[in-house]
C-alpha cells in the first residue's frame, strides 16, 4: 500500500494550501478569493473558476447579511445539511421548505416542481436573506419570477443548480437579471449542493472575520 497522509488537520491544511496556489485565486480580491478557495475545495475542480461569476461586492453583502442574522434559504436539504452551523456566529436560521407539508399541493396547483413551489413558501423571510440554490434550476427560475413580480429582494443569491435541463439557462438568467440582490453563479451544467453550501460557509467565515479555518 502506498503511504498516505492520515493526520486530518494536516490533510485539511494541505488541501487549502494547494487550492490557494491556483493562479486564478491570486487574481481575485481577498474576500472573493476566500469564497473561491472553498468552492474549489468543495468540488476538487480548479477549472470551475473559469465558470465563476459574481456581482460587484457579492462577498461583502453576503457576509454582512449573515453577520446581521439573516436567514439562509436553501432549495434542498443537501444544501442545508452542508452549511456548517458553528460558522454561523449570529445563529442564523437555515430554512428549506422543500419538505413542507404544503409544498406538494402547491406544486400541483401551480403546475410546477416541488422545488419551485417551495420557493413560494419562503414568504416574508426572503427580504434580506441569503439564498443558496444548489440543486433545482426550477427553484432559481421561480425565485427570479417572484422577484420580477415585486417580492422583496434577498441580500445575496448563490446560484449553483446542477444538471442538463435548465441549469445553465437559469444561471444565465440570474446573472442578467435587473434585481437588487448580489449574486454568484457557476455557469454551465456544473454545480451542486456542496458548491452552494461551500459559498455560504465561506461567507459565514468572512462575517465572523475568521480565517483560521484554512489553517
Amino acid at each position: 500500500m502506498q503511504p498516505y497522509l492520515k493526520d486530518p488537520q494536516a490533510i485539511y491544511r494541505q488541501s487549502f494550501a494547494i487550492v490557494r496556489r491556483q493562479p486564478a485565486i491570486a487574481a481575485l480580491p481577498e474576500d472573493m478569493a476566500q469564497i473561491a478557495v472553498r468552492l474549489v475545495h468543495a468540488c476538487g475542480m480548479p477549472d470551475i473558476l473559469d465558470d465563476l461569476q459574481a456581482s460587484a461586492g457579492f462577498a461583502g453583502r453576503a457576509a454582512a447579511a449573515i453577520a446581521d442574522g439573516a436567514p439562509i434559504l436553501c432549495d434542498c436539504e443537501m444544501v442545508a445539511s452542508g452549511i456548517t452551523r458553528r460558522f454561523l456566529s449570529a445563529g442564523n436560521d437555515v430554512i428549506c421548505t422543500l419538505n413542507d407539508p404544503h409544498t406538494p399541493n402547491l406544486a400541483r396547483d401551480l403546475g410546477t416542481t416541488r422545488s419551485a413551489a417551495a420557493v413560494d413558501l419562503w414568504g416574508d423571510r426572503l427580504a434580506g436573506a441569503v439564498v443558496a440554490i444548489g440543486n433545482a434550476p426550477t427553484a432559481l427560475f421561480r425565485l427570479l419570477e417572484i422577484l420580477a413580480d415585486g417580492a422583496p429582494p434577498p441580500a445575496a443569491i448563490i446560484g449553483c443548480p446542477v444538471g442538463f435541463v435548465g441549469a445553465a439557462e437559469s444561471k444565465s438568467a440570474l446573472s442578467e437579471a435587473d434585481i437588487a440582490a448580489a449574486f454568484l453563479v457557476v455557469h454551465g451544467t456544473r454545480g451542486g449542493s456542496a458548491m452552494a453550501s461551500s459559498v455560504v460557509n465561506a461567507a459565514a467565515l468572512l462575517a465572523a472575520n475568521d480565517t483560521s479555518q484554512e489553517a
